[in-house]
């Protein structure tokens, strides 16, 4: 008898049998990869995964012995050797290639074909321990109809690219389908139940529609509503009506304070249960507005529908047991109906080599992505984001819908290699839109010093200042406070996210009942955050963030439009960050086209400035050139292009600032021993401030910070001991550590 998995019974008599392990774990992936027709490439993934562990030596492992033995590689080598005497079709063997990179990194991840340790092709030549030929009988291997019947690219790199993205959605069926089986015999014999059955779309899509239904009738079914309000009910009902459209590649430009969220949910809903979609995934940039709106959609929808994943901290870089049981390694594979999540979380899901990551993917098939604020995309890695986009749309059942109030010039005729856009807006005239949301005038103001600009706040009783760096955010509101001025609020990446909630509340307040509310911010203002401001300042940049800027000018347009000023200056004592002031030359040279700056076609005109100046550097990382074919031979870097698509390049390191009970009552849960440290990674998403590593290995020298439970997780709870260096007006005054010392009076 050969056995997958052990247990403390020395007599066996539970121990998970091989044959079920290998052959479960195949239906599973074939069931998941029949979602884009990779049924039969799944299965065989499954049934081999294992392959290795019919060798006395895993056999021994299993009672005990601590030998290490290589049990992944002897599935690739043997799907390999299908292929041969004739046998297979010439797709066949070259699917049989995805599937040798599958089986080899269902553990470790996906690995280059040539480069790095563990390379496949190093892999591929190992002396292994010989089979036991038992598997040939207790197993039986189906080779034939692997590839998909899937549109495929005539251009041999653009080919490459699809057939890499494939592997990886192969390797999403195999991985998930290994951890779900493994879970499932480790919970039967110790009497557990995991609950991770969601309900499928299509069996709750139509309560869903009739609560959307419902809470938008009470916000825009009224004969007293505003001209705002009309509006968005206008924009709801035309966008709903086009969800009968084939399934693809949308955009839904709706100017700031047109109710693109709302829309834009409504349309998925529509569209899902149109053409049977399995799921609804609304991809948010930043950390700061995720909260915000899928408190919305649980509101709207119910809580027990929505999934929300973020990516703060990660359960890939927590040190710990995990590495040894893989039940640890566990984390959210996106079943649920409806998915809020990041950008970060999706496009690195798309581009990693890791079984946590890719483990989701294959969920994503049969779904409806809104890409929120679709502008954000880093530009580096602009064309690799578009070629996933394609490649989900045309071969994976895909909806994707680019919803922002700047939509970026990315379809076929503005941008060389760019998506197939024409004719797939949703929104009813988008430049009659942007005039009749026109709400503020923008003037380009002159250089203006922080001691102007703070004379001008003085005849500003509710305004709103935004600059391009915390620093100069800190220094700004420091100089305002000590001018006297009344209702300052100082808003920045050195609060947590829970923090900024909650200041974010009380200047919501403070605007409702026109009180003293002048707020000085960085730029995480302008995406999703609902502020209604009657004067706004920005410092210099691309015209994207100014229009974004713009959008918490006059927001429900309840004042004259001319006296709603937006101030684009320049900063002469606080230049803009290089990437900024690039943004902000590719603005100056285009700005003088337009009378309307706010209109798309004076944005079409920016974004297609942006794209020239950058050329090449659209795929900075050369992340589509990693994807080769030689010969038949899938000479493809999963490894390397993981190290390198990286969403965002701070290279900043996190420290928990444990002030709130619930933060507190979440590390104290690090001291259990059963507690999945992923779990609390998640929890304390809310209470991180992201900060210069040379900064925190500062505070970590004074011992102003410390890691919990190092021993055991290493560096990755970094948690705040100093608690007067993070203050309620100013976040974390990181700077101040290297000359405070007993006396922390001074803050």
């Amino acid at each position: 008898m050969f056995y997958a998995h052990s247990t403390n019974e020395n007599n066996r008599r539970d121990w998970h049998l091989l044959r079920d392990h290998l052959i479960d774990t195949g239906q599973t992936a074939g069931e998941f990869g029949e979602a884009f027709g990779a049924a039969q490439a799944g299965r065989l993934a499954g049934l081999l995964h294992d392959l290795g562990k019919y060798t006395p030596a895993f056999q021994k492992r299993l009672s005990g012995s601590l030998i290490k033995v290589d049990h992944a590689t002897a599935g690739a080598v043997e799907v390999r050797n299908l292929m041969r005497d004739g046998r297979g079709t010439p797709q066949d063997k070259f699917m049989a290639e995805l599937i040798a990179f599958a089986i080899a990194g269902h553990h470790a991840g996906l690995a280059d074909r040539y480069q790095g340790s563990g390379a496949l092709a190093d892999r591929l030549k190992k002396r292994l321990e010989s089979l036991d030929p038992m598997w040939q009988d207790e197993i039986i291997p189906d080779a034939t109809d692997l590839m998909p019947p899937f549109d495929w690219r005539k251009d041999k790199r653009q080919f490459a690219f699809q057939f890499g993205f494939l592997g990886r959605m192969v390797f999403s069926c195999l991985v998930d389908a290994d951890y779900r089986d493994t879970e499932t015999f480790y919970c039967r014999v110790n009497g557990e139940a995991k609950d991770r059955d969601w309900p499928a779309l299509g069996s709750i899509i139509n309560k869903l529609r009739a609560d959307f239904d419902e809470h938008m009738a009470k916000l825009l079914v009224s004969p007293l509503l505003s001209d705002v309000n009309r509006l968005r009910r206008d924009i709801l009902i035309h966008v709903r009506a086009r969800a009968d459209q084939p399934p693809g590649l949308f955009t839904l430009t709706v100017p700031t304070g047109g109710g693109k969220t709302l829309t834009s949910l409504g349309f998925a809903l529509d569209h899902a249960k149109k053409h049977r979609l399995r799921r609804i995934i609304y991809a948010i940039p930043f950390t700061s507005v995720i909260d915000q709106t899928a408190g919305v959609f649980r509101e709207v929808l119910g809580k027990e529908y929505i999934l929300e994943h973020h990516s703060a901290l990660d359960d890939e870089k927590i040190r710990g047991r995990e590495q040894q049981d893989k039940l640890r390694l566990a984390m959210e594979d996106w079943a649920a109906p409806i998915v809020v999540t990041t950008n970060v979380q999706l496009f690195e899901s798309l581009f990693s080599n890791r079984p946590s990551r890719c483990r989701k993917l294959h969920n994503l098939a049969g779904s409806a992505i809104v890409l929120d604020e679709a502008q954000t995309i880093p530009l580096n890695l602009l064309r690799p984001c578009m070629e996933a986009l394609r490649e989900l749309t045309t071969n994976y059942g895909v909806s994707v819908i680019l919803c922002t109030a700047t939509q970026p010039a990315l379809d076929v005729r503005d941008l060389k290699d760019g998506l197939p856009l024409a004719g797939r807006e949703l929104a009813p005239d988008p430049q009659g839109l942007a005039q009749k949301f026109k709400r503020t005038k923008i003037e380009l103001g002159p250089d203006i010093t922080d001691q102007e600009l703070i004379r001008a706040l003085e005849t500003e009783p509710r305004a709103l200042v935004i600059v391009n760096s915390r620093g100069h955010a800190l220094s700004l509101y420091s100089d305002a406070r000590d001018a006297g001025l009344d209702g300052l609020v100082h808003l920045t990446t050195r609060q947590y996210a829970a923090h900024r909630q909650e200041i974010l509340k009380e200047v919501r307040k403070r605007l409702r009942e026109e009180q003293p509310c002048r707020l000085i911010a960085t730029s995480l203002v302008e995406a999703g955050v609902d502020l209604d401001f009657p004067r706004v300042w920005r410092a210099e940049a691309g015209l994207d963030q100014i229009t974004q800027a713009a959008g918490r000018c006059n927001r429900e347009g309840k004042r004259p439009l001319d006296a709603s000023l937006v101030t684009v200056f320049k900063a002469p004592d606080n230049p803009p960050p290089f990437e900024i002031r690039q943004f902000a030359g590719d603005f100056y040279r285009m700005k003088d086209n337009f009378d309307d700056l706010s209109s798309p076609a004076a944005m079409k005109d920016y974004f297609g400035e942006v794209y020239w100046r950058k050329g090449a550097g659209l795929d900075a990382e050369n992340i589509l050139d990693k994807f080769k074919i030689n010969a038949m031979e899938a000479d493809f870097s999963y490894r390397s292009v993981a190290e390198k698509f990286r969403m965002i390049q701070s290279g900043l390191a996190p420290v928990i600032i444990a002030q709130d009970a619930d933060a507190r009552n979440a590390l104290d849960r690090l001291k259990n021993p059963d507690t999945r440290p992923g779990a609390v990674a998640r929890a304390l998403q809310r209470y991180i401030v992201q900060v210069p590593p040379k900064a925190r290995n500062l505070l970590l020298a004074n011992s102003h910070v410390k890691f919990e439970q190092e021993a055991i997780f290493g560096d990755q709870f970094c948690v705040l001991q100093t608690a007067s260096l993070y203050t309620e007006e100013a976040g974390l005054l990181w700077e101040h550590a290297d000359y405070l010392g007993l006396e922390n009076s001074v803050l």
